[in-house]
């Protein structure tokens, strides 16, 4: 019973992280703004940090299966 909502944390923290990571990749590929109002540098790196992040959490929460 304990495992539906490791199955379901997982699932959204891997999907949001994968999807963070591709879109942060696709904004810099075009060198678009990943964030307005903010450095360059700065946005893509804390992007890429949370997306990284999220992938982690995802990972661990399919490992406590």
């Amino acid at each position: 019973m304990e495992s539906g909502p490791a199955i379901f944390a997982g699932a959204v923290f891997t999907l949001f992280g994968a999807a963070l990571l591709l879109w942060t990749g696709a904004r810099v590929r075009h060198r678009a703004p990943v964030a307005q109002g903010v450095s360059p540098v700065a946005s893509v790196a804390l992007a890429t940090a949370v997306g990284v992040a999220s992938l982690a959490l995802g990972v661990w929460c399919f490992s406590r299966l």
